[in-house]
């Protein structure tokens, strides 16, 4: 299992700082946050972000927990993710989900769709302009809130074994057991991973490995009835968010096991509390190293 850090309440400068530390210190990658004007709280551009510690890493994942595509322009995410690719080598991912409401990037533009069902067409119209847009060929686009006339891309990202010249996708998919949210699934089955957040009430609870298991289960079943055949060296990652302990490296080693033997293959230390995840413990985190190592 990979494992990962969110630069959650640092400033841009200290978000690069922390990716090279992690580098330093054995962590697989380093995620931004993507945000505007939610509260209070510091903004930082995941994409310049992203490029400087690009420019100052060279192993590392880089990523943002997520990115909010729906208010973005899909035309221009594929400059920004095909630069960002090639600035970093190939270490881009792309954990995407419809955002949410206390973005002001949402409610406060005029005429900015708001609904969950229209957010969540937008995201899959980005989606797949950039599934064209990545092949390098000329395309026009009509979706279901976005149409374009002719347009090319180049160059193209670089290319991954197993999926070729593309930057691996991980939409965020809801999971409940009992009712499993069959839309917001079958987008994940497009894509090379899954995000994995929990339905409902249970979605700031800790995610178990019975979940990830019935989950991972779940897709195999859907990708069959659905004919989708995935190359066997394709990777497909199941990335789980949560905290481990850090007085407990044995319990935090305990659990990663578990959730890596029921399928899970990144685990993001994902701190939200600005009260308790402060640069400063951030960085006695990394400096730590990633559990296990």
């Amino acid at each position: 299992m990979r494992i990962g850090i969110v630069a959650s309440s640092t400033t841009a400068a200290e978000s690069v700082d922390l990716a090279v530390e992690a580098e330093q210190h054995g962590w697989d990658g380093v995620f931004t946050w993507d945000g505007l004007s939610i509260g209070s709280q510091e903004m930082v551009d995941p994409w310049a972000v992203l490029a400087a510690a690009a420019a100052r890493t060279s192993r590392i994942t880089l990523g943002a927990m997520v990115f909010a595509f729906p208010r973005r322009r899909p035309w221009e995410l594929v400059g920004q993710t095909v630069t960002l690719d090639r600035l970093s080598g190939g270490r881009l991912v792309l954990p995407v989900g419809v955002g949410v409401l206390d973005d002001a990037g949402f409610t406060a533009v005029p005429g900015q769709l708001t609904g969950l069902r229209e957010r969540a067409e937008l995201l899959d119209d980005a989606l797949a302009f950039l599934d064209r847009a990545w092949t390098g060929e000329p395309f026009e686009f009509t979706g279901t809130h976005t149409s374009t006339g002719a347009m090319q891309f180049l160059p193209r990202p670089v290319a991954r074994p197993g999926i070729g010249p593309r930057v691996p996708v991980w939409p965020v998919g809801v999971w409940d057991a009992e009712r499993p949210p069959t839309r917001s699934l079958d987008r994940v089955l497009r894509a090379d991973g899954i995000v994995l957040q929990l339905r409902g009430e249970r979605a700031f609870e800790e995610t178990r490995p019975d979940d990830v298991a019935a989950l991972v289960a779940w897709l195999d079943a859907r990708r069959a009835e659905l004919g989708l055949e995935r190359p066997a060296e394709a990777p497909f990652d199941v990335v789980v968010q949560g905290v481990l302990p850090d007085d407990d490296p044995a319990a935090a080693q305990d659990r990663l096991d578990a959730l890596a033997e029921a399928g899970a293959t990144w685990w993001v230390e994902a701190r939200w509390d600005p009260k308790s995840a402060t640069p400063a413990s951030l960085f006695e985190r990394v400096r730590q190293g990633p559990p296990g190592a």
